[in-house]
């Protein structure tokens, strides 16, 4: 399987789950801004940090998988992993119910109105 076989699979499922919050939960579109400037920061990274490990030697691509379109020199399927991410972790954050506005777990206790040093 090509690259571009294996990163349809990953955005296909990615565009599924955000559709289906889109459906069940209309307030998923609140986050898309933020996603938005999420992935351009993380697509900026992987810009240069995908160069930096293929111009190293650290990462390697089968010339026979990619579709041969480049941005430097990393394959433009190198993409499409953070864009997965910026539709399906909000699209998740969203259905799993995070922004229902539950309590933390980790809040801190209730304080006794007990003084130190007195029994009860």
């Amino acid at each position: 399987m090509s690259y571009l076989g294996l990163n349809a699979l990953f955005l296909g499922l990615a565009v599924l789950v955000a559709g289906l919050a889109l459906w069940r939960r209309p307030s998923f579109r609140r986050l898309l801004p933020a996603a938005g400037l999420a992935l351009a920061a993380v697509l900026v990274l992987t810009a240069v940090f995908d160069n930096i490990m293929i111009g190293v030697g650290l990462v390697a691509y089968d010339p026979a998988l990619i579709s041969g379109l480049f941005v430097g020199i990393a394959p433009l399927e190198d993409f499409a992993y953070p864009v997965a991410a910026a539709l399906l972790l909000p699209a998740l954050w969203v259905l799993l119910g995070a922004e229902r506005g539950r309590p933390a777990r980790h809040e801190a206790p209730a304080t006794l109105p007990h003084a130190e040093g007195q029994d009860e």
